[in-house]
This record gives C-alpha cells, sequence and structure tokens, in this order.
C-alpha cells in the first residue's frame, strides 16, 4: 500500500462493532488527511458528536478519540488500526480500541462509502 494511502474527504460508516463498542451502523465519519495527519468528524447511531485526531504511517493509524454521546456520556480513548483497500477498491479499516474513560478494548470495522 506504501505512502500513496489518503484520506481525505472519505467517508466511512461502521459494519462492525465490539460489543462494548458505541458506534454502530448508523455512526459515519467524515475523514480529511494533511501529509500523514488524520482528522474525522463523526455522528449518528448512538454518537451526538465525535472528534479524532492521528497519523497515518503506510497502512496503520494510530489515533485519540473523543466523543458526546445521546445519553450524554462524554468518552475518549486510543485506537490503533489497519488500514486495507478492499477488492472493490474502497477503504477499509478495522480499529483496534481501547477505552480510557471507562473500562474494556474492541475492535470495529469502517468501510467507505461510494457516492
Amino acid at each position: 500500500m506504501g505512502d500513496k494511502l489518503f484520506l481525505n474527504n472519505i467517508k466511512m460508516n461502521v459494519v462492525h462493532t465490539d460489543g462494548i463498542g458505541v458506534v454502530n451502523k448508523d455512526t459515519y465519519f467524515n475523514f480529511k488527511q494533511t501529509e500523514n495527519i488524520v482528522i474525522a468528524e463523526y455522528s449518528g447511531g448512538g454518537i451526538k458528536t465525535g472528534y479524532l485526531i492521528g497519523k497515518l504511517e503506510n497502512d496503520k493509524l494510530e489515533f485519540r478519540y473523543v466523543q458526546l454521546q445521546t445519553d450524554g456520556m462524554l468518552d475518549g480513548g486510543k485506537s490503533y488500526c489497519e488500514v486495507k483497500i478492499l477488492e472493490d477498491g474502497r477503504i477499509q479499516i478495522i480499529e483496534h480500541f481501547q477505552w480510557e474513560t471507562r473500562e474494556g478494548t474492541g475492535t470495529n470495522i469502517f468501510e467507505e462509502l461510494k457516492e
């Protein structure tokens, strides 16, 4: 995959969430990237609004996230991700997250939406 992977203006949603996760199929992410810095704003499902910021090195994405949930809870944590290109050319992110504001770890899978 090399350095050519670029997440700028990519829109994704969650296709799989761990039982301890809050995001779901109704959570949508809008990514921006400058050089290797990646940010995203997300909302939907159990998330009123959320933000992530991190860095992309080849096919590895590391980020911190903070989110305000629809139940009023404010949570955050860190994630280590593998970024892949699917056979149909869409981007997939496999996120391994660890809460920092509560107990637990898990895995989510995001996939690019085609317009």
